[in-house]
Order: structure tokens, then C-alpha cells, then sequence
């Protein structure tokens, strides 16, 4: 083979690697951390300082925003890049033995798990530093749950499948003889059902062992406005209030100017549908369970205190049956008063100008206006909600929710969730703080330097010509 003598100006690896340094800057530039770092080194005092704090969290960082599985895998790279071990504070003339050891990073992680509230407050600092960016953050939300399987084994009176109860006294014996028993995780299992287009209907049932994550997120920028870690088994519907009511105290005017809250669903309750909007006026859209009992009819009399034709499903869809030949027609919704707190249907045969056999059966239908029939929410606070659930405007609202998939979606592949090693409650929570406090920074970070358009990617470069 011929030999090519190549003088290039630039070194290409050189512009890469530069390329990711440059995401860890952003990342390290935004993060409010200076608090959480005096803190540990007051704590640290006189002791020994061989692998100081300010370096050793800046690569801990470096470790998610880079996809290390592993503290090893860390490791690795710090000890062959120099130019990362100078970006995260390391002593430079050390070289690789400034790279702290297993069992540093071990204890200095132990230590984090103490400041679990001081890294919460970061991720909050941060979404208030990102409010004063982005003036329309929280007006769409939506909630839902991920499932974080632990890296622990259950014990093994918990190894039944689907099990969901713990004995800890059983749990503590357990973990005396091998330390890589989960005690702090549970089974949680979710099913899905739903119907194809052919009217076949289907379903699906996973169960993991472990932890469960309860993310609310902005549905326009994609961006965690809170989080809550519980076990596996924890039911979902109970906590979307809490969590609202959590975000409120801590940043009222998210709340303030929310107008939808969609979720799957796992999170259907009267409850959560009276509360949101009457106490914040928040339009629920969540959707609803099909939990009428087989051989039931299909449809229900909206005002079954007197005869009429109106009827609804189990969805919430609204439709009145003609008189005279019994076919069931959908009302057109017509708007929500809420001077009123009613939903407004018109007749759908005046609405399109089409024949119906029994119009003039139907009460209040001969006009040409048509049959207007208003339906109170506090009928069904669980099936009438603000926005009609059988409008365009509903389904538009609740396709949002995948917002929040998307964002699990990154937690997973960019952030390190699909493959980890994290057992307990207490570390893993600790770990989805920090995840959270890089994916937050860097959206800040590129805010910061004219990048707006990027602030849902992870791992784009970053522009140098970007002002």
C-alpha cells in the first residue's frame, strides 16, 4: 500500500472531542451547585483531601453526561483523557493519579445519598432559572409513571411473581448474607388493554422488581417540572395530586398558568378530576377505564331522572337516539360554560343540515337551531370533565402525554437508565436527581448561549459560532 503523507491543519478527533467537552461545560456552567460543594467539604474539614469534592462531583457529572455505566468505565476515561480530568478540577500535575479510587467514588457517593434534599433543590433552582427563560413553561403538563427495575435481587420471599408484599425482618436476613438482595424495591405490575383496528382486542401485562418514577413535565418544551421515586406496587392515581400540590409550593406560578393536564389512565379518579379544576383550575385530561361490566348496555341515559333521548358511553362519548327509528346518533359538543360548569351538545342534524326521521318526535329539536342539551359536570366528575372527552380538542390535548415518553425515553438511553447497577430506594432516588440535574442544565446551558432550539437534545454539539 502506498503510503500518504496527509498535513492536515486541524486534528478531526481533536474537533470531536472538544465537540463533547463542550457539553460538559454547559452542563457544569448552569448547574447552581456551589452550595451543595461547601457543604461537603465543610464536612470533609481537616480530614483527608487526597481526591478533592469540587473535582470528584464535576466528574461524576461527566460520568452521565457522557453514558458511563459504570464508575469503572469512569475511570477508565478519566485516567486516558487529560483534557477531562482538567475540565472536571483535577490536578493536572497528578495525572492519572489524580483520578480518585472505587472506593473514594464509593464513599463519596454514600455521602450524596445524605444530600438527596440538596440535589432536589438544585433540579427545582434549576426549573425556576428555566421559568425565567421560557415565559409559557408549565401551561401544558402531563404525568406519568416509568418503571425502574432494580439491579438487586428480591428476596427471596419476595421472588414470587407479581408479589408485592415484603416482611422486613425476613429482608434484613436476607441482605445479612448477601448484600445484593434489594430490600428496599417491590413487584409492580401494569397492564395494557386496548382494541386494533380489525375489532380484535389485545393486552399486555409487565412486571418488574423494583422502583417507580413519577415525572411531571411540560409537554411543549419537554422539560421535568417534578419527579417522585416509590416502590413498584405504588398506585398512581394517589399521587398526581400530591405532586401538583408539591409543585405549587414550590413554583406557584407553574401551577398558576397551567390550563391541561393530561395522563394515562393509571390516574383516572373523581378525585383528580374535581380537585384540578376546581382548586386549580386545571382542565383534567385523563383518560378514562372501561370498567362497565360486561353484558351491561352500551350506553347510559344522561338525566335518568326523566324520559330522553340522550344518552353517553363509556368513554364519555354523548349521542341521542331518534325517536322513531332508534339509531343512535353523536351530538355535536358545542363548548363548555363555565359560568355554568356545563357541557353544551347540539342537535347533529340541525348542526350538518341532514334528515332525521324523528326530529320532529324529539323535543326541542324543531327549530333550526336544533335540540341544545347541557349536561352539568357534577353529573359525573369522573366522566364529564371541562373539555369534552368525545372532542378533537380532548384527543389533541391527550396525544401531549407522550411528551413525557420522550423524556423517559432519554432518562433510559442517554442518561443511563436502561442498563444500570442501582439498588435501594435511597441511591436510586440520588441518581435520578442527578440525571435529572444534567438534563435540566444542559437545556439552561444552551438557552444561555443562543441554543434555544436545542434545548431538548443531549447529546447534539454545541455550536461555536452560537453567541
Amino acid at each position: 500500500m502506498a503510503t500518504i503523507r496527509q498535513n492536515f491543519l486541524l486534528d478531526w478527533n481533536l474537533v470531536d472531542a472538544a465537540s463533547d467537552l463542550d457539553r460538559l461545560r454547559l452542563v457544569l456552567g448552569a448547574i447552581p451547585d456551589e452550595s451543595l460543594a461547601q457543604k461537603l467539604e465543610k464536612e470533609r474539614g481537616r480530614g483527608r483531601d487526597e481526591y478533592p469534592v469540587r473535582p470528584t462531583w464535576n466528574s461524576i457529572l461527566a460520568g452521565v453526561v457522557f453514558q458511563h455505566p459504570t464508575i469503572a468505565s469512569l475511570r477508565r476515561e478519566l485516567r486516558r483523557n487529560a483534557e477531562l480530568r482538567a475540565l472536571c478540577g483535577f490536578d493536572p500535575v497528578l495525572g492519572e493519579r489524580a483520578v480518585p479510587t472505587d472506593s473514594a467514588y464509593s464513599n463519596f457517593l454514600d455521602i450524596l445519598m445524605d444530600h438527596e434534599p440538596d440535589i432536589r433543590k438544585m433540579v427545582h433552582d434549576l426549573i425556576q432559572l428555566l421559568g425565567n427563560h421560557i415565559p409559557d413553561l408549565g401551561r401544558c403538563q402531563a404525568i406519568d409513571g416509568k418503571a425502574l427495575p432494580s439491579f438487586g435481587k428480591p428476596p427471596r420471599n419476595n421472588e414470587a411473581e407479581g408479589c408485592t408484599g415484603t416482611d422486613s425482618t425476613a429482608q434484613a436476613t436476607e441482605s445479612e448474607k448477601d448484600r445484593r438482595t434489594e430490600t428496599d424495591a417491590d413487584w409492580g405490575v401494569k397492564t395494557s388493554r386496548g382494541k386494533r383496528a380489525d375489532g380484535m382486542t389485545w393486552e399486555k401485562t409487565v412486571k418488574w422488581f423494583g422502583f417507580e418514577l413519577h415525572l411531571l413535565v411540560d409537554t411543549t418544551h419537554e422539560i421535568p417540572l417534578n419527579y417522585l421515586l416509590t416502590r413498584a406496587s405504588a398506585g398512581e392515581s394517589p399521587l398526581l395530586l400530591p405532586l401538583v400540590e408539591e409543585t405549587k409550593q414550590r413554583h406557584p406560578e407553574l401551577v398558576q398558568r397551567c390550563e391541561e393536564l393530561s395522563a394515562d389512565k393509571g390516574y383516572d379518579s373523581t378525585g383528580n378530576n374535581q380537585v384540578l379544576y376546581d382548586s386549580h383550575g386545571i382542565h383534567p385530561i385523563i383518560d378514562k377505564r372501561r370498567d362497565w361490566r360486561a353484558g351491561e348496555d352500551q350506553t347510559r341515559s344522561v338525566f335518568a331522572d326523566r324520559a330522553d333521548t340522550v344518552v353517553y358511553d363509556v368513554k364519555g362519548t354523548v349521542s341521542c337516539i331518534c325517536p322513531k327509528t332508534d339509531a343512535i346518533r353523536p351530538m355535536v359538543p358545542w363548548g363548555f360554560e363555565p359560568d355554568r360548569d356545563c357541557l353544551k351538545y347540539r342537535c347533529p342534524a340541525a348542526v350538518y343540515q341532514t334528515e332525521c326521521p324523528g326530529r320532529s318526535l324529539c323535543p326541542g329539536a324543531q327549530s333550526d337551531y336544533g335540540k341544545i342539551v347541557r349536561i352539568p359536570i357534577e353529573l359525573d366528575r369522573r366522566m364529564f370533565t371541562p373539555t369534552a372527552r368525545d372532542t378533537i380538542a380532548w384527543h389533541r390535548a391527550y396525544d401531549k402525554r407522550t411528551a413525557v415518553e420522550r423524556v423517559n425515553s432519554r432518562l433510559d438511553r442517554v442518561l443511563g437508565f436502561e442498563y444500570h447497577t442501582i439498588r435501594g430506594l435511597k441511591k436510586m432516588e440520588t441518581r435520578v436527581g442527578i440525571a435529572l440535574l444534567v438534563l435540566l442544565a444542559m437545556a439552561l446551558g444552551r438557552i444561555q448561549i443562543g441554543q434555544a432550539d436545542r434545548i431538548r437534545s443531549l447529546l447534539a454539539p454545541v455550536r461555536r459560532h452560537a453567541a
